[in-house]
Parts: structure tokens; C-alpha cells; sequence
């Protein structure tokens, strides 16, 4: 009952489903609840004041201020206040739980993929397929088990990273690390996300060249030259027959969805409102209204400068900052730490959350609009670090304890009520 549980709470959040057209209740709420109030680990001290007072505070400014969404502002409560209470109150300290989290986790991601692949090549009955999972219409194809290529994007990012770097850190065999490599490739070039792409390039580069030092020049020679070969031998000459990311938004539309020249549209606004428009008493239709970039309501597909567009240098720089101090600092503890083995899922969970934040410059999804794999990714980081430093501190008074008991019994007088009531003492203050 409680994998049940898990596994129906993890598919609503990672696919963004949140009331459909036949629940009428938030299914966080409906699913995350019974698992806390039932399920739950024993009571640990709550770990998210911080996370949860700057998730307000971004969410209140952002969306029911700034963008007077005052649907989406509730909706973005529910499902970031849901996601902390499952992981304080029902994963907690237990290390089974978290790791059947993660599992189901990206199987589901896996599953969504395969879906992405299928629709390409029956388009009809696969999107009546999504239809039928999301419980809602589908509104672009090709793609997973997600509304739009757009929202699945962040679904691919957070794949494909976890799966090169899973296989690297744990150390798998060389066929199953280019199994790995060759399917993320195929998800990439069928996923028609340009953004991916760049994720990809980005987070396995980097993670190369940490693992790797010196043998990451070979490694990257040898990815770019088979790179090169596939291009032009097979993909080359087949890729105008089917929908990919080589053919994505030819035509009348590349320029119109030019993601550098909508960036520079919204630059041009932020400079004439410095401080954020919310300090103007403006919002985006206000200021969009003559551009000819903007003018059927886009937005430059770049969630952080969104942010900064709408709050400002400062109370946006700020929260941003806050939001990803602790993540980054985790992110740099074990990117220097990167061969230890008990650093391996955190590592894996680092440069999966790298994957869907990069992918975000992208794209208007991210952390604070409870974007589901962001969202799940970043507590899912900060948990483990807590496990892992709980678990070490547990180990580091065990040691100690024992030396203590080592050195009572090198005493060859009796003063057993005496010890045995200081042992206690100690064992309690751990």
C-alpha cells in the first residue's frame, strides 16, 4: 500500500498533474496526505523552516503580486508545501524509503521517454495514450507524458544527466556506460529539446572532467568523433523524414521562437523598469504590449530572467541566492569529492538538478513554479545531505563511545555502578 501510495504521489508531481477532468481535488493533496499522516517515519524536528519561508516569499512576490495569478500562487503552495512534508515527515531518516523514491523516480522518467519515442512513430494512438495518463488534451507532440515538448523538456534534462553520470559513479561495466551514452543520445535527438541538448553537453562535460582529470581529454575526443561519424553517415541523409531535434521550428516560426532575440526583447525591458516591475505597479502585458517579439503574450523563455524582470536586482537576487546557496554549496562539497563512493546517488542527483536548472534559461518552468522534477530534485539533495550528515555524526559518537569503553576496560579496579550510570549518561547525550 505505501509503494501504491508513493508511486501515485511521485507520477502527479513528476508530470505536473494537479487537478484533471475527473479529480477535482489537488492530487498532491489527495496523495502526499494519507502517506504523512499514516506512513510517517518517527516524528523528526521539522528540516525546511528556511526553504519553506523563501518558497512563500518567492512564490507570494512572483506569481500573486507580480503576475496577479492568484490560482497559480495557491497551486504552487500546495505542491511545494506537499513535497516538504513527504520528505521530512515520510521518508525522515530512513534511507530504504529515500532510495525507492529515487528509483521510482526515474523509472517514471524512463517510462515517459519510451512514450516519447513510441510517439513518434504512432503518433494517433500514443497521444490518445497521454491523453489517457494525464487525464488531460494534449496540446504538442511528439512527447512524453507531458502536456507539451516544452514541460517534458524538464523531464528529459533531469533523465539523461542522472542516467550518463549514474553508470559512471557506480561504477558500472564499459558496455552498460555506452548503452547509457547511445540512449540518451537517441531521447536527445527524438526529444526535440534544443535546450536538452545544450543540458546534456553541459553536465556530462563537466562531470568528465572532474571524474576524470586528465583521461577526460580522450574521453571527450572520442564522444565528439562519434559524434562527427553519426552525423554524417547516419543521420545525415535521414533525419527530413521524421520529426527530431535537427528539424524542430523550420520554416515560417525559427525566428519567431528565436530564443536569444526574446531574450534581448526582455533585457530591453528590464532596463527600463531597473527595479523590477512589481516596484512600478506593472506587470508583463503592461510593458509588451507594442514589441513585436511579445506581442501575442511570450515571454522570453528564460525563467530566471523573468524573475529578475519582475522582482528586481535585489529582492530577486536575493531570493535566488538563498534558494540555491545550500544546493550549491552541497554541489561543490562532493564535486570534489566526486570518486567516494558513499557520494555516488548525491552526485547523480547534483548533476541531474544542474541538467533541469540550465534548462530553465530555456524555459519558463523552473524551482519556485513548482516545476515537478526541479521541485523533486531539489529537496531530494538537501534530504540526502541530512541523511548522510546524520548518519555520520551517529557513526562518529558510535567510535567515540567505543574508544570510552575501550578505555574503561583497561582498568583493573571495580567501579561498575559508577561507569555503567556514566556510560549511560553519554550514550543519551550521543
Amino acid at each position: 500500500m505505501i509503494t501504491v501510495f508513493m508511486t501515485a504521489y511521485l507520477y502527479t508531481l513528476s508530470f505536473g498533474i494537479f487537478m484533471t477532468h475527473i479529480f477535482r481535488i489537488p492530487a498532491p493533496l489527495v496523495l502526499c496526505i494519507p502517506l504523512v499522516l499514516f506512513f510517517s517515519e518517527k516524528k523528526p524536528p521539522f528540516l525546511y523552516a528556511k526553504e519553506a519561508f523563501l518558497f512563500f516569499l518567492a512564490i507570494l512576490t512572483y506569481d500573486f503580486i507580480g503576475m496577479g495569478d492568484r490560482i497559480g500562487f495557491f497551486a504552487s503552495l500546495i505542491v511545494v508545501s506537499c513535497c516538504i512534508l513527504y520528505f521530512n515527515y515520510f521518508i525522515g531518516y530512513n534511507r530504504r524509503r529515500f532510495n525507492i523514491s529515487m528509483m521510482i523516480f526515474y523509472v517514471l522518467l524512463f517510462f515517459s521517454a519510451i512514450i516519447m519515442v513510441l510517439n513518434h512513430f504512432l503518433p494517433g494512438r500514443i497521444d490518445q495514450l497521454r491523453g489517457t495518463l494525464l487525464d488531460d488534451t494534449i496540446i504538442q507532440s511528439p512527447a512524453g507524458l507531458a502536456l507539451t515538448q516544452f514541460n517534458y523538456g524538464y523531464q528529459l534534462a533531469a533523465l539523461v544527466s542522472f542516467l550518463f553520470v549514474f553508470t559512471h559513479v557506480f561504477r558500472l561495466n564499459i558496455l552498460v556506460k555506452l548503452l547509457a551514452f547511445v540512449i540518451c543520445i537517441i531521447f536527445i535527438y527524438l526529444g526535440m529539446n534544443r535546450s536538452v541538448f545544450v543540458t546534456f553537453l553541459t553536465s556530462s562535460f563537466l562531470f568528465v572532467v572532474f571524474y576524470y582529470r586528465y583521461k577526460s581529454i580522450f574521453i571527450i575526443t572520442a564522444a565528439v568523433l562519434f559524434g562527427f561519424v553519426s552525423y554524417a553517415f547516419i543521420i545525415k541523409g535521414n533525419f527530413d523524414a521524421k520529426n527530431n531535434i535537427l528539424t524542430k521550428n523550420e520554416g515560417k516560426n525559427a525566428n519567431y521562437y528565436n530564443r536569444v532575440g526574446m531574450s534581448e526583447e526582455n533585457l530591453k525591458i528590464y532596463a527600463d523598469y531597473p527595479y523590477g516591475l512589481i516596484f512600478y505597479g506593472k506587470n508583463w502585458s503592461d510593458v509588451t504590449y507594442r514589441s513585436t517579439i511579445f506581442s501575442s503574450g511570450l515571454t522570453s523563455h528564460n525563467a530566471y530572467l523573468m524573475f529578475l524582470t519582475y522582482l528586481g536586482p535585489f529582492l530577486g537576487l536575493g531570493l535566488l541566492l538563498s534558494l540555491y546557496y545550500r544546493i550549491g554549496k552541497i554541489f561543490l562539497g562532493v564535486l570534489f569529492k566526486i570518486k567516494l563512493k558513499e557520494n555516488a546517488l548525491l552526485i547523480g542527483l547534483c548533476f541531474s538538478f544542474l541538467g533541469v536548472s540550465i534548462n530553465a534559461f530555456s524555459h519558463n518552468g523552473w524551482l519556485v513554479s513548482a516545476d515537478g522534477p526541479t521541485l523533486f530534485l531539489y529537496f531530494s539533495i538537501l534530504h540526502l545531505a541530512k541523511i548522510q550528515h546524520q548518519k555520520n555524526t551517529q557513526e562518529a559518537a558510535e567510535i567515540a563511545l567505543d574508544e570510552y569503553d575501550h578505555k574503561l576496560n583497561g582498568f583493573n579496579y571495580d567501579t561498575s555502578n559508577n561507569q555503567r550510570n556514566h556510560k549511560l549518561g553519554c550514550r543519551e547525550l550521543g
